[in-house]
């Protein structure tokens, strides 16, 4: 393990503001020794940390004084001074916390003048208006009552005041909120503010003091007047589904609460709680102010939603702990428990019914703290036998495999509590013999072991009642569930049920067994049967035991390692194994590489070798059998000490294992070597660090005295050896004609070795400089793999080359770079696309090494120079702008000619490159913080213009509803009769008018974005243009599509990523940003044209992929009309959908092409946190308009609505929010199958194939018994109950 350097603390300097600190220069004295001084100097300072040594000083510095000097001007002033930095300071600055300590030990002869001064200034921050400044007030509200005893007494002598000030801010924050409807960033703000409110209202009741009296309790009462107005402020709060449930959630606290705080006498409050929740107030017999403050909660239709965190104030702000609300409430608990079994059968949110979980966790803690001092009716009532024990049970049962993580954590937690709470109602009987026990036990054995939740609660039942019993009633257990470790869904729940078996069974036999005869017995049962699966199990089991239970078990029992090499060298020498499984030989490397790598083998090879021979790391090194390679490479790799120095043996080892092992056809397995080779050269360069410091520590006559230890120089010499031996065999596999495994395992290992040793220019040592090694025909080598077809080798070529020193560049003369420059600029318009990939990392790397030609720089229209740190990012940044304008010359030039001629451009040079490069010269670029502002902005004006234009060449195409052919749109005869060849080669099945023959398209001026697929923007050919003699060329149909939807593909990955990285300007004219609001308005214009008529699926695809980044940016964006764009575009396509209009230029066929893809994009950058109300209501619209329909009309919407909702449901970022809709959504497919029309049955079909998909799990291999993703009718119809009285209909109809 590395050390890690202890991070400085950072801490905000205080402010003073200039009355206060005039006050305290008028104070202070000329010696600069009394407490006006002392606050002035902690004043002046800057730093935070310094100041607080400062604020420590304050008390002792009162104590000195005598008892009348509290009376002091001076110290008066300073008090007031005090708590105005008291209050100005935020909450989470640690200067807050050190005052606020300091302060608590005042001498009490100065409590009252310090009180009246925070009380004072306390006052005027409550007087504040500003809606957001409330935030501020809340935080010192609650910093004051938060272990601040000056503070709380403020707030006590203040309550009136404050109680005024929560009323007023929380109306107000609210209403607020309100005339921000659609500004996401405001409301957010606005509702945390509220959220914050309502926390502090509940904090004051619980922490002032005056609350614990009666006086407070009459009509007249100021206190109780505001009390009543805040409890119908909660009260409104807690039914208001347009605020966040977190705010409801809260309220639901505060009324219980303030009802708890209010009413009289409290021995009733059990009784009227009753009545609330279950829906059953008498109006008659509840006092008037109740019934005023808390009206809809005596109503029947109080929403469920109120009523769930109602049960939540209820367990939350009552006491249950000692029993003092007697046998009423232990019926107030039993009818809570009633009220969320009902809301369990009504509740399908995903977030009520998390709600609903920890609730129903937090009602098994408050019935424990009740069965402790309880009557024997309650236990009877909680007993494992009871209804509401069973109704707990059945709740496990059908959520202990729900997809939420926390809430099946919760499960696991209500199950661990009934187990409790039957144990304190069995009044200390024998556990193992009780009938429920037993029963519990039985049943969940005989589940079948694909069962999540099973291992759960064996695992709290294990904990419970010991694993004696359980193993008496079937021995095989520890190998049934090492058998199902073979499935990694399952593998994570059997390794800790495992664990907590044999901790279990090792304390039982140890607590039992005097001596150590039972190691015997505990290996037998938990070992043995590992070690028989690492041997004899199928592939993914062993990797799984070995990845999560060995290293548990090892943990928990180091000393059994002796007895798992003993068993396997044993089984070595008594048969070899097939050569094509890892045998004993690859459970003995994984069993010694797990324990090194935990510490619980020594390291170093003499202490390790008597375990293994060096035969043996030499035949698993070359061992046919990948994981045995792998395994006994991490031995050698790894250790849990990451200055362990690497030894000579292993050195020699490691190498002779990179002889023979870098081209592995494995993926995996090339992945796994390069990163055990990482983990071995960050132990050579750490100890390394070792070896210099030691080096330098002791005298050379300490160091011969040391005779069996190595001299640290002469393992630093052999580590530089070791490292360029390893170069060099790497450099030498990246001859040309190498295969792709070769070079990228040898390029991946080279960037690890650039990383662990990089270039240090302070002067620190370092073992070894990988730059040292490289020569001019290494360089070349590099070079050449951005050749590589492969963009992996290009990008690990690039990353290399980036790392190493620049002077790598002076192996080319200036000649060389610029055929390279000239070489790039010709590859980026090669018809090969992996050529423009190839041109973009070459230009990127002169770029970034400051290689570009010295004609370029005539390109910059003005010369800037950055000083200091920011040198080399001007330069690269000036050199990506002077080749970004280079390729958008030869753009502009070749997008004129495509406009004339689409078939030659196709042919010749196609434009997809040129974009391909600037759009990744311009990612190697930190956009938001570029230096040549005014340079860019006509560069970025420029770029998305021509974007346009070459999208509306390619359009027609990409647009056509057959674009696997091509629409003719030259401008010259001879390409057009040309044209007319390859459309009778296709012969699309279309009745689209372009398709009947080719025709010459008249020119036109004007460029329309609105309406891509009308016209094509020709500008005038200049006369050198036509004067040059076009060479007829044989494109097929195939290359005009891949240069129209490759172009398609490049323009909007552009435009997503200016959208995405550059800065919009925040009002027209600023110069703050690069994109102005029109800009981002006109992309996402551009970005809904082609989304929505687009045929060609490539094209959409990837359109939404950019379109994606653009609503990522807009629901983030400080701008509110950029801010309620993607609202607006969802409501007009929805309305596009609904209207059926036979003009319509939306694509009903192919699955509805670009459509679900454009509200997948709007829906998904929907913020998380919210009330996904977009979401709501697309949902809702969408279900509508699926369902079945006798008007021949709504066939193309229904269709529509059918393949977005297929969308939708596959879509993972909705996540849960997606699931209350998926009963609607099987009700819509399977009516949809009765449709006469053969679109709504095939949209229908593939629907329920997405949902059946969306709720069971996708099959993970084709050999996979189905019963390990399956979901059983119980869970199904708990989870979707709409689908028991459908499909009882459906069957009656059939």
């Amino acid at each position: 393990m590395g050390v890690k350097k202890k991070r400085d603390m950072q801490v905000a300097a205080l402010t003073i503001c200039h009355q206060d600190l005039e006050t305290l220069r008028s104070f202070a004295d000329v010696e600069g020794r009394n407490l006006a001084s002392l606050l002035l100097q902690c004043a002046q300072l800057t730093d935070g940390v310094s100041q607080i040594h400062y604020v420590k000083q304050i008390v002792p510095f009162l104590e000195k004084i005598d008892k009348n000097g509290a009376c002091d001007p001076v110290v008066r002033s300073c008090f007031s001074v005090l708590a105005g930095i008291y209050l100005s300071l935020s909450l989470k600055n640690p200067l807050k916390k050190v005052l606020a300590s300091s302060l608590n030990g005042l001498p009490e002869f100065c409590l009252t003048e310090a009180i009246y001064s925070f009380t004072f200034r306390l006052e005027e921050e409550l007087n504040t208006t500003d809606v957001y400044s409330y935030r501020k007030v809340f935080d010192n509200l609650s910093s004051c009552m938060e272990s601040f005893n000056l503070g709380r007494a403020s707030v006590d002598n203040l309550l009136k005041s404050v109680l005024h000030f929560l009323q007023k801010s929380l109306v107000e924050i609210l209403e607020e909120n309100r005339k921000f409807a659609g500004n996401h960033i405001v409301q957010t703000q606005l509702m945390n503010d509220l959220l914050v409110g309502i926390r502090v209202s509940v904090m004051l009741i619980q922490k002032v003091q005056s609350f614990q009296g009666n006086l407070w309790k009459t009509s007249s009462s100021p206190v109780w007047q505001s009390m009543c107005r805040l409890l119908s402020i909660f009260t409104k709060f807690l039914s208001d589904d347009d605020l966040l449930q977190t705010i409801q959630s809260t309220s639901g606290l505060a009324v219980i609460l303030f009802v708890k705080t209010m009413f009289h006498p409290s021995e009733k409050i059990p009784d009227l709680i009753s009545s609330v929740l279950l829906r059953s107030v008498d109006c008659t017999s509840v006092p008037e102010w109740f019934m005023s403050c808390c009206k809809s909660l005596c109503c029947a239709s109080l929403p469920a939603s109120a009523l769930l965190f109602l049960c939540q104030g209820t367990l939350a702000m009552l006491d249950w702990q000692d029993g003092s609300m007697g046998l009423r409430g232990e019926a107030l608990l039993l009818d809570t428990a009633h009220v969320l079994f009902t809301l369990n059968s009504q509740i399908k949110e995903a977030t009520l019914e998390m709600f609903l979980s920890r609730i129903l966790a937090s009602w098994t803690n408050s019935a424990m703290h009740v069965l402790e001092s309880s009557s024997s009716g309650l236990k009877d009532s909680l007993s494992g036998n009871s209804g509401i024990a069973q109704s707990l049970l059945e709740y496990v049962y059908t959520h202990w495999e729900h997809p939420l993580d926390s809430l099946r954590h919760q499960t696991k937690i209500i199950f661990k509590n009934l187990l409790h709470m039957h144990q304190l109602t069995a009044e200390g009987a024998d556990s193992v013999t009780d009938p429920f026990f037993l029963e519990l036990t039985g049943n969940l054995l005989r589940l079948e072991w694909h069962i999540k939740g099973k291992y759960t609660c064996l695992g709290c039942l294990v904990e419970s009642i010991g694993i004696e019993h359980i193993l008496a009633v079937d021995k095989t257990i520890p190998s049934q569930i090492l058998e199902v470790m073979g499935d990694q869904s399952l593998v994570p729940y059997a390794s800790d049920l495992l664990e907590t078996m044999f901790k279990n069974h090792k304390n039982h036999l140890k607590s039992q067994t005097l001596n150590s005869a039972w190691i015997d017995q505990w290996h037998e049962t938990w070992v043995s049967p590992l070690l028989f699966v690492l041997c004899e199990g199928h592939l993914d089991q062993k990797s799984y035991l070995i990845d999560y239970y060995l290293p548990k078990l090892l943990n928990y029992s180091p000393e059994s390692l002796k007895y798992m090499v003993q068993i396997l060298q044993a089984s070595i020498d008594a048969k070899t194994g097939s050569c094509n499984s890892r045998g004993a030989l690859g459970a003995l490397v994984a069993c010694l590489r797990t324990a090194r790598a935990h510490g619980h083998l020594q390291s170093a090879t003499d202490a390790w070798e008597n375990l293994v021979s060096s035969a043996r790391i030499k035949q698993g090194l070359i061992h046919q059998h990948c994981q045995v390679r792998i395994d006994t490479l991490g031995l050698l790799c790894e250790s849990n000490r990451s200055t362990e120095i690497v030894s000579t043996e292993e050195m020699q080892w490691i190498q002779f294992f990179i002889t023979y092992n870098l081209n592995s056809q494995s993926p995996g397995v090339r992945q796994q070597i390069c990163s055990l080779l990482k983990k071995l050269f960050c132990r050579i360069q750490e100890s390394s660090q070792v070896l210099y410091k030691l080096e330098q520590s002791k005298s050379n006559h300490e160091l011969e005295n040391e005779s069996r230890k190595q001299h640290p120089s002469d393992s630093l010499q052999q580590y530089k050896k070791f490292m360029s031996s390893i170069c060099d065999s790497l450099f030498e596999a990246l001859f040309p004609g190498s295969s792709y495994s070769t070079r990228f395992s040898a390029l991946t290992i080279l960037v690890s070795i650039a990383e662990v040793f990089p270039v240090q220019e302070d002067g620190v040592q370092t073992v070894y400089q990988l730059s040292h090694d490289i020569d001019a025909g290494r360089f070349q080598a590099l070079l050449e793999c951005f050749t590589s077809t492969f963009e992996e080798v290009k990008t690990l070529a690039f990353d290399l080359l980036m790392k190493l020193s620049k002077t790598a560049v002076h192996f080319q003369d200036s000649e060389k770079l610029e055929g390279l420059f000239q070489a790039a600029l010709e590859l980026s318009t090669s018809p090969k696309p992996y050529d423009c990939v190839t041109a973009s990392y070459l230009l990127n790397f002169l770029i970034w090494q400051d290689a570009l030609p010295s004609s370029l720089p005539a390109y910059l229209t003005q010369q800037t120079a950055c000083e200091g740190g920011d040198q080399s990012a001007a330069v690269v940044e000036k050199n990506a702008l002077m080749v970004i304008k280079c390729l958008m010359e030869n753009l502009e030039e070749e997008v004129s000619r495509a406009e004339n001629s689409l078939l030659q451009a196709a042919a010749a040079f196609p434009m997809y490159g040129r974009v391909h490069c600037i759009t990744g010269a311009l990612r190697k670029l930190p956009l938001n913080s570029l230096h040549l502002v005014s340079e860019w902005r006509p560069v970025v004006e420029t770029l998305i213009s021509l974007s346009y234009r070459l999208s509306a060449v390619v359009s027609p195409v990409i647009q056509s509803s057959s674009p696997e052919g091509l629409v003719p749109m030259d401008t010259d005869s001879e390409s057009a009769s040309r044209l007319q060849m390859i459309l009778n080669e296709i012969q699309p099945r279309d009745t689209n008018d372009y398709f009947n023959q080719a025709k010459i398209l008249n020119e036109c001026d004007n460029f329309n974005l609105e309406d891509l697929t009308v016209s094509v923007l020709t500008l005038d050919t200049s006369a050198e243009v036509k004067g040059k003699e076009v060479k007829t060329c044989d494109v097929t149909a195939q290359m005009v599509l891949v240069c129209c939807w490759r172009s398609m593909k490049e323009v909007a990955l552009l435009l997503g990523t200016l959208c995405q990285f550059l800065p919009i300007q925040s009002a027209p004219e600023s110069s703050d940003g690069l994109l102005t609001v029109e800009q981002v308005k006109e992309i996402g214009g551009y970005f809904k044209q082609h989304l929505l008529q687009s045929r060609h699926r490539g094209a959409f695809e990837l359109a939404y992929t950019g379109f994606v980044k653009l609503t990522e940016i807009l629901n983030r964006c400080p701008d509110v009309s950029l801010q309620k764009l993607p609202e607006q575009w969802l409501w007009n396509v929805l309305e596009e959908i609904k209207c059926s209009d036979p003009s319509s230029k939306l694509c009903a066929t192919r699955r509805s092409a670009g459509i679900p893809f454009y509200i997948q994009a709007l829906l998904a950058s929907e913020p998380k946190k919210g009330k996904m109300d977009l979401l709501k209501i697309t949902m809702k619209e969408l279900i509508s308009l699926a369902g079945p329909t006798d008007d021949s009309q709504s066939t193309i919407p229904q269709v529509h609505a059918l393949n977005i909702l297929r969308a939708l449901f596959r879509d993972t970022r909705l996540g849960e929010n997606i699931i209350p809709y998926v009963a609607d959504g099987a009700k819509a497919a399977i009516l949809g199958f009765t449709s006469p029309v053969w679109a709504v049955r095939n949209s229908s079909t593939l629907l329920f194939s997405s949902l059946i998909t969306r709720i069971f799990g996708v099959k993970r291999g084709k050999d996979e018994l189905s019963k390990t993703n399956r979901q059983n009718g119980i869970d199904s119809i708990m989870d979707y109950p709409l689908w028991k009285d459908k499909e009882r209909k459906w069957k009656n109809k059939a």
